[in-house]
């Protein structure tokens, strides 16, 4: 037998014990946006658009590597634009900056070629 009490489910287990079974926490799937994210969110979204149209984009007649040339080409730009922000114009915080690659919005791969001394940017 099982009863609904406040936060939790009273059930009666073998013996007759009383064995109390709390309700699992409910997780909702709100993003806490850093402060910054206002200044940088239309031209990220903008560039979302832009794959969006990339992605279906007819690519008759092209090579399959060429159909992902423009894809290939936004994802760079998004890329280059938040490490520009971070790193050249310093005009976003870390948090803002760790957030946009822990969300996906930037290659952290690619920015960490970019970091390297050797590489030419």
């Amino acid at each position: 037998m099982q009863t609904v009490f406040e936060k939790g489910i009273w059930s009666e287990g073998r013996c007759g014990v009383t064995v109390i079974v709390k309700m699992p926490k409910v997780k909702t799937s709100r993003v806490k946006y850093p402060e910054g994210w206002e200044l940088i969110e239309p031209t990220l979204r903008e560039l979302e658009g832009k794959m969006r149209e990339a992605e279906n984009d007819p690519h008759d007649g092209k090579r399959k590597c060429e159909a992902l040339w423009p894809i290939f080409k936004i994802s760079h730009q998004k890329s280059r634009y938040i490490y520009d922000l971070y790193y050249r114009r310093k005009e976003i915080s870390k948090e803002l900056y760790e957030f946009c690659l822990d969300q996906g919005y930037a290659d952290r791969n690619l920015i960490a070629k970019w970091k390297k001394v050797t590489f030419p940017v």
